[in-house]
């Protein structure tokens, strides 16, 4: 199975550095020309689903590419991204300024930390594993999958036994990272932007917030 990773395009929270985790925001007008972008690009492969967080900003990403594909667009909730819990909404600085006891752990990137009304690092790779191994199930040669930096991160982490206190990736807004799985899974390209380039939409001002 190859799998094309696809984080959505930037949205109104990312363009105000505002963590989101579980919040519906919308497409920034940015993101929006971005997810043609990653349409036309995807088109071109035969895909024979688009895997789908049901978020707004993920299927507005994500309807596009099952359109130019001609594939099945399925939504499923294990592709959320992190519940950020009484993180959702705010800056940074405001998280530190409110919630200093709270901001210290999730810096340290301590795996079994959960944000208060929300989740932990840990529990976010075994929800994304799950979902993998559920699209895997479905023995489709070629799909997309398309979700949030966190989710896909953590799956990655997961399937690829990279110990739940580290944290290598950081998936760009409307990156595509390829992934072969048979019988093991390799990575075979990460953070993918010549789609971007192309259309004129890579920056440098890139977001890897959540």
């Amino acid at each position: 199975m190859i799998l094309y990773l696809v984080r959505h395009g930037e949205s109104l929270f990312n363009a105000e550095g505002r963590i989101q985790g579980q919040s519906d925001v919308e497409l920034s007008p940015l993101g929006l020309r971005q997810a043609a972008a990653i349409a036309e690009h995807l088109g071109r492969f035969p895909l024979e689903a688009v895997f789908c967080s049901p978020l707004r900003r993920a299927v507005q990403t994500g309807q596009p590419v099952a359109d130019a594909a001609k594939a099945v667009l399925r939504l499923d909730d294990r592709l959320q991204e992190i519940n950020a819990g009484i993180f959702q909404g705010l800056l940074w600085a405001e998280i530190e300024a409110r919630f200093p006891d709270h901001a210290a752990p999730w810096l340290a990137q301590q795996p079994d930390f959960r944000i208060p009304n929300g989740e932990s690092r840990r529990e976010l790779m075994q929800r994304g594993r799950s979902a993998f191994e559920a699209i895997r199930e479905t023995g489709l040669a070629q799909v997309a999958v398309v979700a949030h930096g966190g989710i896909l991160s953590a799956a990655l982490k997961a399937l690829l036994q990279i110990p739940a206190e580290l944290n290598p990736f950081s998936l760009y807004n409307a990156s595509i990272s390829k992934v072969i799985w048979e019988k093991r899974i390799k990575l075979m390209t990460l953070n993918g932007m010549e789609h971007l380039r192309a259309a004129g939409l890579d920056r440098e001002d890139r977001t890897g917030n959540l």
